[in-house]
Protein backbone atom coordinates (compact mmCIF):
# COMPACT_ATOMS: atom_id res chain seq x y z
CA UNK A 1 0.00 0.00 0.00
CA UNK A 2 1.16 3.38 -1.15
CA UNK A 3 1.87 6.10 1.95
CA UNK A 4 -1.06 8.02 0.05
CA UNK A 5 -3.51 5.33 0.28
CA UNK A 6 -5.99 4.98 2.61
CA UNK A 7 -5.68 2.56 5.66
CA UNK A 8 -8.97 0.50 5.20
CA UNK A 9 -8.22 -1.44 7.85
CA UNK A 10 -8.16 0.94 10.27
CA UNK A 11 -11.04 0.91 13.05
CA UNK A 12 -11.76 -2.75 11.80
CA UNK A 13 -13.14 -5.61 13.65
CA UNK A 14 -10.31 -8.27 14.70
CA UNK A 15 -9.57 -11.71 13.10
CA UNK A 16 -10.39 -13.40 15.90
CA UNK A 17 -13.19 -11.41 17.12
CA UNK A 18 -14.89 -11.62 13.65
CA UNK A 19 -14.24 -15.57 13.75
CA UNK A 20 -16.24 -15.75 16.87
CA UNK A 21 -19.20 -13.48 15.65
CA UNK A 22 -19.38 -14.86 12.23
CA UNK A 23 -19.93 -18.53 13.81
CA UNK A 24 -22.14 -16.85 16.22
CA UNK A 25 -24.62 -15.46 13.64
CA UNK A 26 -23.83 -17.90 11.09
CA UNK A 27 -26.03 -20.21 13.49
CA UNK A 28 -28.55 -17.70 14.16
CA UNK A 29 -28.92 -16.96 10.87
CA UNK A 30 -28.71 -21.39 9.83
CA UNK A 31 -31.78 -21.26 12.26
CA UNK A 32 -33.80 -18.61 12.48
CA UNK A 33 -33.65 -16.75 8.59
CA UNK A 34 -32.90 -21.00 7.28
CA UNK A 35 -29.76 -18.60 5.48
CA UNK A 36 -27.69 -22.21 3.28
CA UNK A 37 -24.53 -21.24 1.75
CA UNK A 38 -22.60 -23.25 -0.98
CA UNK A 39 -19.66 -22.67 -2.97
CA UNK A 40 -17.75 -21.25 -0.01
CA UNK A 41 -14.74 -23.29 -1.57
CA UNK A 42 -14.88 -20.57 -4.41
CA UNK A 43 -13.52 -17.73 -2.56
CA UNK A 44 -9.91 -17.41 -2.88
CA UNK A 45 -8.03 -18.03 0.20
CA UNK A 46 -5.65 -15.19 0.22
CA UNK A 47 -4.97 -11.82 -2.33
CA UNK A 48 -7.41 -9.81 -3.65
CA UNK A 49 -10.30 -10.48 -5.18
CA UNK A 50 -13.59 -8.61 -6.40
CA UNK A 51 -17.82 -9.81 -4.90
CA UNK A 52 -20.42 -8.89 -6.94
CA UNK A 53 -23.91 -9.98 -5.84
CA UNK A 54 -27.43 -8.99 -6.43
CA UNK A 55 -29.37 -7.03 -4.05
CA UNK A 56 -32.60 -8.11 -2.18
CA UNK A 57 -32.89 -7.15 1.26
CA UNK A 58 -31.06 -4.99 3.68
CA UNK A 59 -29.60 -7.89 5.29
CA UNK A 60 -27.88 -8.90 2.79
CA UNK A 61 -24.28 -7.42 2.98
CA UNK A 62 -24.56 -8.90 6.68
CA UNK A 63 -25.55 -12.45 5.34
CA UNK A 64 -22.54 -11.91 2.84
CA UNK A 65 -19.75 -11.04 5.89
CA UNK A 66 -21.37 -14.14 7.69
CA UNK A 67 -21.06 -16.30 4.52
CA UNK A 68 -17.47 -15.91 3.82
CA UNK A 69 -14.51 -16.83 5.03
CA UNK A 70 -12.74 -13.58 4.93
CA UNK A 71 -13.37 -10.22 5.34
CA UNK A 72 -14.75 -7.96 2.44
CA UNK A 73 -15.10 -4.45 2.32
CA UNK A 74 -18.11 -3.18 1.20
CA UNK A 75 -19.68 -0.03 -0.68
CA UNK A 76 -22.25 1.19 1.60
CA UNK A 77 -24.54 3.79 0.46
CA UNK A 78 -23.19 6.90 2.32
CA UNK A 79 -27.21 7.04 4.20
CA UNK A 80 -26.42 4.26 6.13
CA UNK A 81 -23.65 6.45 8.25
CA UNK A 82 -26.40 9.04 9.41
CA UNK A 83 -27.57 6.41 11.84
CA UNK A 84 -24.95 5.97 14.75
CA UNK A 85 -24.90 2.28 15.60
CA UNK A 86 -25.78 0.84 12.39
CA UNK A 87 -22.60 3.09 10.62
CA UNK A 88 -20.42 1.40 13.76
CA UNK A 89 -21.14 -1.95 12.66
CA UNK A 90 -20.64 -0.92 9.12
CA UNK A 91 -16.64 0.39 9.80
CA UNK A 92 -16.28 -2.79 12.44
CA UNK A 93 -16.86 -5.10 9.00
CA UNK A 94 -15.13 -2.55 6.71
CA UNK A 95 -17.73 -0.79 4.83
CA UNK A 96 -16.86 2.82 3.85
CA UNK A 97 -19.07 5.21 2.30
CA UNK A 98 -20.17 6.02 -1.39
CA UNK A 99 -22.31 8.61 -2.91
CA UNK A 100 -24.87 7.06 -5.02
CA UNK A 101 -25.77 10.52 -6.88
CA UNK A 102 -22.32 11.58 -8.19
CA UNK A 103 -19.02 10.21 -8.76
CA UNK A 104 -17.10 9.51 -5.52
CA UNK A 105 -13.56 10.03 -5.86
CA UNK A 106 -12.54 8.94 -2.45
CA UNK A 107 -14.88 5.43 -2.47
CA UNK A 108 -13.01 4.63 -5.40
CA UNK A 109 -9.60 5.13 -3.47
CA UNK A 110 -10.95 3.23 -0.60
CA UNK A 111 -11.95 0.49 -2.89
CA UNK A 112 -8.53 0.89 -4.72
CA UNK A 113 -7.13 0.64 -1.31
CA UNK A 114 -8.62 -3.02 0.00
CA UNK A 115 -7.35 -4.34 -3.44
CA UNK A 116 -4.31 -3.07 -2.84
CA UNK A 117 -3.73 -4.35 0.28
CA UNK A 118 -4.48 -7.98 -0.97
CA UNK A 119 -8.24 -7.95 0.64
CA UNK A 120 -11.69 -8.56 -0.90
CA UNK A 121 -13.94 -5.61 -2.51
CA UNK A 122 -18.30 -5.97 -2.19
CA UNK A 123 -19.38 -4.67 -4.98
CA UNK A 124 -23.22 -4.40 -5.79
CA UNK A 125 -23.21 -3.29 -9.48
CA UNK A 126 -26.94 -2.37 -9.51
CA UNK A 127 -26.25 0.37 -6.95
CA UNK A 128 -29.55 -0.45 -4.75
CA UNK A 129 -31.94 -2.93 -3.75
CA UNK A 130 -33.99 -4.52 -6.56
CA UNK A 131 -37.74 -2.84 -6.58
CA UNK A 132 -38.76 -6.00 -8.14
CA UNK A 133 -36.82 -8.68 -6.80
CA UNK A 134 -34.84 -9.60 -10.34
CA UNK A 135 -32.34 -7.93 -11.77
CA UNK A 136 -31.93 -4.42 -12.31
CA UNK A 137 -29.71 -2.95 -15.17
CA UNK A 138 -25.90 -2.87 -13.55
CA UNK A 139 -24.00 0.40 -13.07
CA UNK A 140 -21.02 1.49 -15.31
CA UNK A 141 -19.12 2.34 -11.70
CA UNK A 142 -18.61 -1.73 -10.90
CA UNK A 143 -17.15 -2.30 -13.89
CA UNK A 144 -14.48 0.63 -13.66
CA UNK A 145 -13.22 -0.68 -11.41
CA UNK A 146 -13.11 -4.10 -12.12
CA UNK A 147 -11.30 -3.02 -15.52
CA UNK A 148 -9.02 -0.35 -13.32
CA UNK A 149 -7.91 -3.91 -10.83
CA UNK A 150 -7.19 -7.01 -12.64
CA UNK A 151 -8.31 -9.22 -9.88
CA UNK A 152 -10.64 -12.39 -9.58
CA UNK A 153 -14.48 -11.09 -10.07
CA UNK A 154 -16.08 -13.85 -7.34
CA UNK A 155 -20.11 -13.59 -8.12
CA UNK A 156 -22.52 -14.05 -5.74
CA UNK A 157 -26.26 -15.08 -5.84
CA UNK A 158 -28.66 -14.83 -3.04
CA UNK A 159 -32.28 -16.19 -3.29
CA UNK A 160 -34.86 -16.01 -1.22
CA UNK A 161 -33.97 -12.86 1.23
CA UNK A 162 -36.83 -11.09 0.10
CA UNK A 163 -39.24 -12.83 1.91
CA UNK A 164 -37.40 -11.69 5.16
CA UNK A 165 -39.13 -8.85 7.06
CA UNK A 166 -37.72 -5.84 7.53
CA UNK A 167 -36.68 -4.36 4.53
CA UNK A 168 -38.36 -1.57 4.06
CA UNK A 169 -40.98 0.14 0.91
CA UNK A 170 -38.57 -1.75 -0.99
CA UNK A 171 -40.03 -4.65 0.21
CA UNK A 172 -43.59 -4.73 -0.64
CA UNK A 173 -44.88 -5.49 -4.03
CA UNK A 174 -46.52 -1.98 -5.40
CA UNK A 175 -50.31 -2.15 -7.34
CA UNK A 176 -50.45 -4.76 -9.63
CA UNK A 177 -46.69 -6.34 -9.53
CA UNK A 178 -46.51 -10.16 -8.64
CA UNK A 179 -44.07 -11.95 -8.40
CA UNK A 180 -43.47 -15.60 -9.08
CA UNK A 181 -42.91 -17.80 -5.32
CA UNK A 182 -39.76 -20.15 -5.52
CA UNK A 183 -40.76 -23.73 -3.81
CA UNK A 184 -37.54 -23.64 -1.91
CA UNK A 185 -38.34 -21.03 1.33
CA UNK A 186 -34.85 -21.44 2.33
CA UNK A 187 -32.49 -18.09 2.00
CA UNK A 188 -29.68 -19.41 -0.26
CA UNK A 189 -26.41 -18.04 -1.02
CA UNK A 190 -24.17 -18.96 -3.75
CA UNK A 191 -20.76 -18.24 -4.52
CA UNK A 192 -19.34 -19.06 -8.25
CA UNK A 193 -15.85 -20.10 -9.60
CA UNK A 194 -13.97 -16.69 -9.83
CA UNK A 195 -13.81 -15.20 -13.67
CA UNK A 196 -11.53 -12.13 -14.93
CA UNK A 197 -13.04 -10.08 -17.52
CA UNK A 198 -12.48 -10.08 -20.94
CA UNK A 199 -10.53 -6.85 -21.70
CA UNK A 200 -11.23 -6.50 -25.65
CA UNK A 201 -13.72 -7.07 -27.89
CA UNK A 202 -13.06 -7.00 -31.59
CA UNK A 203 -9.07 -5.66 -30.59
CA UNK A 204 -11.13 -2.47 -29.06
CA UNK A 205 -10.89 -2.22 -25.08
CA UNK A 206 -13.93 -2.68 -23.49
CA UNK A 207 -15.67 0.02 -21.38
CA UNK A 208 -17.07 0.48 -18.02
CA UNK A 209 -20.45 -0.24 -19.19
CA UNK A 210 -19.28 -3.41 -20.60
CA UNK A 211 -17.37 -4.72 -18.39
CA UNK A 212 -20.61 -4.09 -15.47
CA UNK A 213 -22.47 -6.40 -18.41
CA UNK A 214 -20.17 -9.17 -18.47
CA UNK A 215 -20.50 -9.26 -14.41
CA UNK A 216 -24.18 -9.10 -14.71
CA UNK A 217 -24.49 -11.90 -17.58
CA UNK A 218 -22.65 -13.82 -14.77
CA UNK A 219 -25.07 -13.29 -12.17
CA UNK A 220 -28.15 -13.69 -14.37
CA UNK A 221 -26.89 -17.51 -15.62
CA UNK A 222 -26.38 -18.20 -11.68
CA UNK A 223 -30.01 -16.89 -10.58
CA UNK A 224 -33.35 -18.99 -11.61
CA UNK A 225 -35.21 -17.18 -14.35
CA UNK A 226 -37.22 -15.50 -12.25
CA UNK A 227 -34.21 -13.69 -10.70
CA UNK A 228 -32.75 -12.52 -13.93
CA UNK A 229 -35.14 -9.16 -14.57
CA UNK A 230 -33.24 -7.13 -17.15
CA UNK A 231 -30.90 -9.54 -18.26
CA UNK A 232 -33.89 -12.37 -19.21
CA UNK A 233 -34.02 -11.77 -22.80
CA UNK A 234 -30.49 -12.35 -23.29
CA UNK A 235 -31.01 -16.30 -22.80
CA UNK A 236 -31.93 -18.53 -25.62
CA UNK A 237 -34.41 -21.39 -24.75
CA UNK A 238 -31.77 -23.80 -23.67
CA UNK A 239 -30.35 -21.64 -21.12
CA UNK A 240 -33.72 -20.55 -19.72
Amino acid sequence: MSASSPDITKGTIRPFTRTIVRYTLYGILWLFFRMRVSGVENIPKAGPFILIGNHLHNIDPMMAQVALPRNCHFFVKQEVFDFPVISQVARWTGGFPVNRGAPDRQAIRNAEAALSAGLGLGIYPEGTRSTTWALQKGLSGAGLIALRNDVPIVPLTITGSERLPFNGKKGKLRAGQTQEKPNDNRTRLTFGPPFRLESTIDGRRITAAEATDQMMMVLARMLPPEYRGYYADRFDSSEA
